[in-house]
């Protein structure tokens, strides 16, 4: 056997332990993760079937704002910082993230979303994949260079888990670290750890909300330019979700000294506004507007209430996630848009359900895939021009301020390379 060959047969045989290796690691981040997110899905539908059902228990949501508070000021405030804590760790590794995020988080949010706080899930499913991910690095004596990837993978399969979308999870994973860059070393742990866990939440009987498969219209020059147009709409309202959130957070952390406190006075806000608008719509998740969206108008003001009472319920202190609220907020806004622009309503609805999210998050690639994934490979185009305008067009802001800037959107902004969206 010639050296050629020897060299060959050791450069595969590397190749095979590499996939062997994270094969194993990613089925137990993937079991892990699609268990608790299973868990975390049904858990969630009940308390939001209850919360229907009483429609009274938002009256309650300054005592709901307290339980939150209080569960966090006394026993988890080495967690609070939540999806950005685990950014920071994977960007400058510390200390593993503690086990306790996983049962205060999930707390946290069914609190949030049985007492009719306005929030969402992916953030729970996130750092619950992730704190289980990293618990591993001890449990297995993961090496240090390895546990970035390993969260990378926990990330992946919480987000793959509670929306369905595993190729979505697997890209978000890698395109949320770095604004601009994708974190390649990462790839094959992340795609294994999403699909796996997407698998795994789905083996336990958890179902997904469905979407219509979106028709798209003609190729054209105008119909292309449309697209455009809406993706520059839509990341100006995901820049301005981020703005208001943390905007609203940095008021209430300024103005009320005991972090308790200040779910309370939320809440109190919340549950006027939900009282003076009559309605329930725009609580928890608000998955049937978001359903209705897709096949009828619906108010053109229900994107700006959404976004009030979401940027409200988090920024207050409550948990949950941002995604599913820019979910509402995308999907109404591409339906309002519908009034203004020839294109076909179900698609701006779609267009506007990825690209807000997309701009937000600064995530186009995830978000194009996950519109594929959930609409029709056939709106991939569409979704993918509004997502890389919205994403253009939101600038160096979004909803995560421990995402560091990779690769500046314009080359005027060089000088933010590196730094971290909240030092900006």
């Amino acid at each position: 056997m010639n050296l050629r060959v020897r060299l060959l047969l050791a450069e595969y045989r590397l190749l095979l332990l590499y996939v062997g290796r994270w094969l194993g690691l990613s089925a137990l981040v993937a079991a892990l993760a699609g268990t608790v997110s299973a868990a975390f899905l049904v858990a969630l539908e009940w308390v939001t079937d209850w919360r229907e059902a009483h429609d009274w228990m938002v009256t309650l949501l300054p005592l709901g704002g307290l339980l939150v508070g209080s569960l966090y000021y006394y026993l988890g405030q080495s967690v609070e910082a939540g999806n950005n804590l685990i950014l920071d760790e994977i960007h400058q590794p510390r200390t593993p993230l503690p086990l306790r995020m996983v049962p205060l988080v999930l707390l946290g949010t069914l609190l949030t979303h049985l007492f009719g706080g306005s929030a969402g899930r992916e953030g729970t499913a996130v750092q619950m994949g992730g704190s289980l991910a990293d618990q591993l690095t001890r449990w297995l004596r993961i090496r240090p260079q390895e546990r970035p990837v390993l969260l990378v993978a926990g990330i992946s399969a919480g987000f793959a888990s509670v929306f369905g979308t595993p190729l979505a999870g697997a890209v978000f994973g890698l395109e949320v670290l770095l604004l601009g860059r994708l974190r390649y070393n990462a790839l094959v742990p992340a795609l294994l750890a999403a699909a796996g866990a997407d698998w795994v939440a789905r083996a336990w009987g958890v179902g997904h909300t469905a979407y219509p498969v979106v028709a798209v219209p003609e190729l054209s020059v105008l119909n292309l330019l449309l697209a455009v147009g809406a993706g520059v709409a839509f990341g100006l309202v995901g820049r301005l979700f981020g703005s208001v959130t943390h905007g609203i957070g940095a008021a209430f952390k300024n103005r009320v000294s005991w972090p308790p406190l200040r779910p309370v006075l939320g809440g109190a806000v919340v549950a006027l506004l939900v009282w003076a608008l009559g309605t329930t719509a725009y609580s928890g998740l608000g998955l049937p507007t978001i359903v209705a969206a897709f096949q009828e108008p619906v108010p053109p003001y229900a994107f700006a209430l959404k976004l009030l009472l979401t940027a409200l319920t988090l920024g207050a202190g409550f948990k949950g996630g941002e995604v599913t609220p820019l979910f509402f907020i995308g999907a109404t806004l591409g339906n309002a848009l519908g009034l203004v622009l020839p294109l076909p309503l179900p698609l701006l609805t779609g267009m506007g359900f990825v690209a807000v999210f997309a701009g937000a998050a600064n995530t186009p690639l995830a978000c194009t895939l996950m519109a594929m994934e959930l609409f029709g490979s056939s709106c991939g185009l569409y979704a993918g021009l509004a997502c890389v305008s919205s994403y253009l067009f939101s600038g160096h802001r979004g909803i995560y301020g421990a995402q560091v800037v990779g690769e500046p959107k314009h080359r005027r902004w060089l000088r933010q390379q590196g730094k971290p969206l909240r030092d900006i």
